[in-house]
């Protein structure tokens, strides 16, 4: 966490701001003064009027030190970036540049930095557009408030970094299916876990599976999926899963900044089960919009796959507030289309129950009855089945019988490497 917060301004249509207040949090920024101007749609030229643009350049010269960001709760439109910032004097980042500006901070591995550049650079270039249109008109602007560049050799060169990006993402998204593949025909199933931005899917995932992976109280602290297999909780069931966290959902993102994550998107659409974590300590009308958000986009990338509602972080609310909240959900209909977990990550609550109903909604799940000789050759196999299946009863006499429940897409390979020992399928 930063000790030395930079300052800034915040403009909005509406006095709906506490996301955008986060988002600016997470970067760094402490909001210094709010200016809210109601008004259904944006002034044309400045997002704003003009007189509350003047209010904002008086604020200025009261000002001890300067202001170092203006941040807009909105879109804008590259011409109404470009007058904003040339009357403010001020860089000016909107909703989108934002949270891009959050992904580039956040973004560690190859594939996350590859797809953070990429959304970067379908951000920038109507703006980049605009300044070329701008320089013919004989002004001279700067790109993206960093000085003076030749913009029309800028946008060339973002249209050939995009194609060069594309295809190095391609080359990724081929291994990650071949990964797939792999755990696939090794019996794995895929369990997925989506949901809004700071919902606690990280603190979930190391619970499940006894690893560590980085819990921050920030926005998008995951960009790049972390796939882990579930261990420490599932000693008792001994299925083998596969958990992968990933990044979270946020309302009204541009399709091309989906479209620049499709190979991270991609473990959520391919996975066996979903589990959709939400905050449930937010006020309801909060929770529930972010549901309705987190299943849309489910939706959109093509999920098909059953999904599981946990709403986390039941210990901050009372039972009063829990079943006002239940109520509610169940208005929407959200709770006859889906299941619905409460639970604590933090105090380890109903950790068992998502567990268990996560096993019961794993699909094709096939029991087997093996017969096999009683020889040293048949531990090998007991051994592999004890990794790829659940083993429900073995016994030992004149021979070894032993029944499991297993992934149905490992079923033959199972039955063949039995017969390769001698043994037979009951």
């Amino acid at each position: 966490m930063r000790t030395n917060q930079k300052k800034a301004i915040l403009i909005s249509l509406n006095d709906t701001n506490e996301e955008i207040k986060q988002l600016a949090k997470t970067l760094g920024y402490t909001i210094r003064k709010e200016f809210i101007q109601n008004r259904t749609k944006p002034d044309v030229n400045y997002y704003i009027g003009s007189g509350k643009v003047d209010e904002i350049k008086e604020f200025y010269g009261q000002m001890d030190t300067p202001i170092d960001l203006v941040i807009v709760n909105g879109e804008l439109k590259p011409s109404q970036w470009f007058t904003l910032e040339k009357k403010l004097k001020t860089n000016v980042y909107d909703r989108i540049r934002l949270i891009l500006a959050i992904f580039e901070e956040h973004a560690e591995r190859r594939e996350a930095l590859l797809q953070v550049k990429l959304a970067q650079l379908q951000y920038e270039r109507p703006y980049v557009r605009e300044l070329i249109h701008r320089t013919k008109a004989g002004e001279h602007p700067g790109l993206m408030a960093g000085g003076e560049y030749q913009v029309n050799d800028y946008y060339e060169m973002i249209k050939r970094q995009t194609k060069k990006i594309r295809e190095d993402l391609q080359k990724i998204r081929e291994n990650r299916e071949l990964h797939r593949q792999t755990r696939s025909k090794s019996g794995f199933y895929s369990v997925s876990l989506a949901g809004y931005t700071n919902a606690g899917k990280s603190s979930l995932m190391n619970l499940l599976s006894a690893e560590k992976v980085k819990v921050e109280e920030q926005l998008f602290s995951t960009l790049s999926t972390t796939t882990r297999s579930i261990a420490t909780k599932n000693k008792e069931k001994n299925i083998p899963i596969l958990l992968t966290d990933t990044v979270g959902f946020i309302e009204n993102l541009p399709a091309y900044i989906i479209d620049a994550f499709h190979s991270t998107l991609e473990e959520i659409e391919l996975a066996d089960v979903v589990v959709l974590v939400v905050d449930g300590s937010e006020a309801k009308e909060i929770v529930e919009k972010k549901l309705h958000v987190s299943i849309n986009e489910l939706r959109n990338i093509g999920v098909e796959a059953p999904i599981i509602i946990a709403i986390n972080k039941i210990d901050l609310i009372d039972t009063t507030t829990f079943k006002t909240l239940q109520k509610s959900l169940a208005n929407t209909g959200i709770i006859k289309t889906h299941k619905i977990v409460p639970l604590s990550v933090k105090e380890q609550k109903n950790i068992e129950k998502l567990l268990q109903i996560i096993y019961n909604t794993l699909p094709h799940l096939v029991k087997l009855t093996f017969q096999l000789p009683l020889q040293e050759k048949s531990q090998t196999f007991i051994s592999e089945l004890y990794k790829k299946t659940k083993v429900l009863h073995i016994t030992y006499s004149v021979t070894i019988t032993i029944k499991v429940e297993c992934n149905e897409k490992i079923k033959e390979k199972l039955i063949a490497s039995c017969h390769a020992i001698d043994g037979i399928v009951v």
